[in-house]
């Protein structure tokens, strides 16, 4: 175990290197290179010194992993149970929604063209990894509960509740990945190797929304109306992203820099990145960083306060 340990701990540092090195080559603000390396070095040591916690999660995935994926096949099918339709339904919705947003802002509202892409691209692309994060991050809030049977077991390690939700979500937003690339294709944007990006992409939004969902889980079982929170959020947050509207630069530099410190638009504006203007992710590391940092750190503390507070669970249950 200490071998294992200690092979991480290496591995660590010299990804930490690494990335120091990247970035004083890439940013080009000394400032802010320096604070990212700042950020990055802590974020290594906080990691070094909560590895058991960092490590928790995956480890309890791989010794349950067939309880695991039983799960996350049940939880998809358990939505949908005793209705005609079945996982019809899980489609229905974003689809109308996606094209009730289109017709109002292009049929509506004539908007045209953003940034020489066709709006209904520019739509879908944001739309998409939004529908994800709102609907795995809702699940992840109220996993506790649904399975509070399952919490009060003894032997059944909680922490892979909010893991089966972020999964779970993947199957109706692997459709809709599917979908997007099908209406690039008929605008004339045809796949090409940009479109390995993208898993790099959904990795990002399931680690964001599983930090998140450590932290809005462990309080919804203490206060219940967290998840009417959540959806208040999140009926802000799909305007703030942005994603109906595009952030050009007309704004002023400091309003865009605000917009951008949400790390769901760093998703959003890599899948529009991935389809349609063709960049790697690499190519903005000043961001690429930021987000890694503040979604590390959100992990952290979520799985912090989880482990802290999950002793408690089933006598509140």
């Amino acid at each position: 175990m200490h071998k294992k340990k200690l092979f991480a701990v290496i591995f660590l540092i010299l990804c930490t290197a690494m990335i120091n090195v990247y970035t004083f080559r890439k940013v080009e603000e000394l400032a802010y290179a320096v604070f990212l390396c700042a950020a990055v070095d802590v974020i290594a040591v906080l990691c070094v010194r909560h590895l058991k916690a960092v490590l928790s999660v995956p480890l309890d995935i791989y010794r349950n992993r067939d309880i695991f994926w039983d799960l996350v096949k049940n939880d998809f099918q358990a939505r949908f149970a005793g209705s005609y339709f079945g996982a019809f339904w899980a489609f229905v919705q974003p689809v109308i929604t996606m094209v009730l947003y289109w017709f109002v802002f292009q049929v509506g509202l004539r908007s045209g063209n953003v940034s020489d892409y066709p709006f209904v691209l520019f739509l879908m692309s944001g739309l998409v990894p939004w529908f994800y994060f709102s609907e795995a991050l809702l699940g992840g809030t109220t996993s506790l509960i649904e399975y509070s049977y399952l919490v009060k077991k003894v032997v059944f390690e909680v922490r892979i509740l909010p893991v089966v939700k972020a999964v779970s979500a993947i199957f109706v937003h692997s459709f809709f990945v599917g979908f997007v690339f099908a209406f690039c294709i008929f605008y004339g944007y045809k796949p090409d190797l940009y479109v390995l990006q993208l898993i790099y992409y959904i990795m990002c939004n399931i680690f964001l929304v599983l930090g998140l969902s450590y932290v809005t889980s462990a309080c919804m079982v203490f206060f219940r109306d967290m998840v009417q929170i959540i959806n208040i959020l999140l009926t802000i947050g799909i305007w703030i992203t942005p994603i109906m509207w595009n952030l050009t630069e007309d704004f002023s530099p400091i309003l865009i820099r605000l917009f951008r410190l949400n790390p769901v638009y760093y998703i959003v504006d890599g899948f529009r990145d991935t389809l349609l203007a063709k960049k790697w992710f690499w190519d903005k590391p000043m961001w690429t960083i930021y987000f890694w940092v503040v979604s590390m750190l959100i992990y952290m503390f979520g799985i912090r306060l989880f482990n802290r507070v999950k002793i408690h669970f089933p006598d509140v249950l």
